[in-house]
């Protein structure tokens, strides 16, 4: 079906931005004013410490000017992202970009400058003048890492050399437009392999065709293996080296530093999961009886276990089921979560030339918008309940803390998302019209599980012990890689799961050894969800009000303290183990229903 172009896009279902700016004629006078004002940033330059009153109004002024510069973006971008063919969007968007990196240049003295003094320092200029109090936070975070900042001529040296680290990129180069992959034969006829379709040929229900898209992947990659070992090296080595110039024990500690986290969440996580692997092979165990194979091999975990259900949900329909799943959150919640769709925060359908995918975004001055691309499959009702539980974190943010303490960190970011989406996927189950339509959500929420706690963390057990194995002067051979890879891999699919030794160059196509540390966010943030909404869900007393406490909390805390106020431990191995556990529970509950 061609794409409807943005003008023939009812009204009703596009974001209204005239919530931000009511015309082209206001935005452009704020633009106007924030480029005359940004200047006067500089002004504070080498003052700062020179008293109290210099101190907060340089800090109130960045507050406002930042504000400014927030709503100019978020216009910008949204109006763009709406229409990515529009050039007039464009040169706006770029107009805005330029604006705000040249605020950063101007205003990159301030941290630098206040960790030169000492918290004592500010101590006695918050007990002089009060109004700094509510800025407390944001100094002890400078100064939490005031002992891993180097002097400034060091700091603008590595700043420069950074742009010389490009492992990630040369990562990217050669697998996205270098690597070609053989043909594979798919119903009689050749076809292309690709990255991007070969998670679909991985799902075929044809075996053969399976199988050579499998074989034909790793091995093309074991043609670049050295290469490969190389650029995967490099990004150890650089990240190990950044750890000790800044006074860090390790390149993990440094990582898990950024959100204060200790490395023993890391650890744990890992180790709750390893002792906890039975869980895994009884779902592997299930598709090989479900799946009616005599061996489950590695080409074979992916095949659904039931057929896609063809399903079609209106704009309407989904609406109305992600309110009513979300009930459960309270009149509060749902009020607020009404104003998403009463006041248009919701840009609905495709058009020709719009941002794919979805998100939310918004800033302190405006409505948390959400971009969707609707077309009525369950994954599109699942996304909605995801994306607005983005904005509802970021509407309850921005109404209880001030400006500078709204933001959240994004190791808290994907928690009010994906309880959101738990809890809608229950809905579904509950008013599910079939046993088939049943299975599908749950074979759906059994891959959700698998990929995030399972998969996800087999990946972050591999990243620490390369880096570890680096620290300890272990040469990062393509074949040391390959062969801890490969033993992983066994470890994590047991025994009655067919490890075929291509796997064992899988380690080289995971762009998210190249995120520093970053995969085992993932698991955690299902975790610290799935604690949540069972929490909810069993009737648990103050559950919801815990949770609606920390939507609040904004980044007024660090991530560990705001899940606390939630009612998560990320240092309990019980909240991963309530992961693990609701897991075991849907492969039950499949069990049970797919029998009947």
């Amino acid at each position: 079906m061609k794409q409807k172009l943005r003008s023939e896009i009812e009204e009703k279902d596009k974001w209204d931005l005239t919530l931000i700016f009511k015309n082209e004629e206001e935005f452009n006078k704020t633009f106007n004013e924030a480029k005359k004002e940004i200047e006067k940033i500089s002004s504070y330059k080498g003052k700062l410490l020179e008293s109290s009153d210099s101190l907060l109004s340089c800090f109130e002024f960045s507050d406002y000017i930042e504000r400014k510069l927030d709503k100019l973006y978020m216009y910008a971008h949204l109006d763009l992202d709406s229409d990515t063919t529009n050039t007039f969007a464009q040169t706006r968007n770029e107009k805005v970009e330029k604006l705000y990196q040249k605020y950063g240049v101007l205003s990159s003295f301030i941290q630098p400058e206040i960790i030169k003094g000492s918290m004592e320092l500010i101590d006695s200029f918050i007990k002089e003048n009060p109004e700094l109090e509510r800025y407390r936070f944001n100094f002890s975070e400078m100064f939490r890492f005031k002992e891993h900042y180097l002097s400034e001529n060091e700091e603008e040296m590595l700043s420069k050399l950074s742009k010389s680290f490009i492992a990630d990129e040369a990562f990217e180069a050669l697998t996205d437009a270098d690597m070609t992959f053989p043909n594979i034969k798919v119903n009689g006829e050749d076809v292309e392999l690709t990255e991007s379709n070969y998670s679909v040929y991985i799902r075929d229900k044809n075996r053969d065709v399976r199988k050579a898209a499998f074989t034909n992947l790793f091995n093309t990659y074991n043609k670049y293996k050295n290469t490969l070992a190389k650029t995967f090296s490099g990004q150890v080595e650089h990240l190990t080296s950044m750890a000790k110039i800044r006074n860090y024990n390790s390149s993990i500690e440094a990582s898990v530093a950024l959100d204060d986290v200790s490395v023993d969440v890391y650890n744990k996580l890992v180790d709750t999961i390893n002792k906890n692997l039975d869980v895994l092979y009884q779902y592997y165990d299930l598709k090989k009886e479900v799946l009616n194979l005599d061996e489950l091999h590695l080409y074979d975990v992916y095949v659904p276990m039931v057929k896609n259900i063809e399903m079609n949900y209106s704009f309407e329909d989904a609406k109305k089921i992600v309110i009513d799943a979300l009930s459960v959150l309270g009149e509060d919640y749902v009020n607020n979560l009404k104003k998403a769709f009463d006041e248009r925060w919701i840009d609905i359908y495709n058009n020709k030339g719009k941002r794919s995918g979805a998100y939310s975004s918004g800033c302190y001055d405006t409505k948390p918008y959400v971009l969707l691309n609707f077309e009525g499959k369950y994954e599109d009702v699942t996304t909605l309940a995801h994306e607005v539980g983005h904005s509802m974190h970021s509407h309850y943010s921005k109404t209880n803390q001030p400006y500078n303490l709204c933001d959240y960190q994004i190791f808290v970011a994907e928690v009010a998302s994906t309880v959101n989406e738990l809890i809608t996927n229950h809905y579904l189950i509950k008013h599910s019209t079939s046993d088939e339509y049943k299975l599908f959500i749950i074979n759906n929420l059994m891959e959700l599980y698998k990929a995030t706690i399972y998969r996800q963390v087999m990946f972050a057990e591999f990243e620490r012990d390369m880096h570890k194995a680096h620290e300890d002067e272990e040469a990062l051979t393509h074949e040391y890689l390959s062969d801890h890879y490969y033993e992983l891999v066994k470890k994590y699919f047991g025994e009655n799961v067919v490890c075929d030794e291509e796997i064992k160059n899988e380690w080289m196509r995971i762009p998210h050894f190249y995120y520093n540390f970053y995969v085992y966010k993932y698991a955690v943030g299902l975790s610290c969800a799935t604690k949540i909404v069972n929490d909810i869900l069993s009737g648990k007393e103050g559950a919801v009000e815990k949770y609606l406490a920390f939507l609040k909390t904004g980044g007024s805390m660090h991530p560990a303290d705001e899940l606390l106020v939630a009612g998560v431990d990320i240092f309990d191995e019980e909240v991963y183990k309530s992961a693990i556990n609701t897991f075991e529970g849907y492969i039950k509950e499949f069990k049970k229903t797919y029998k009947k």
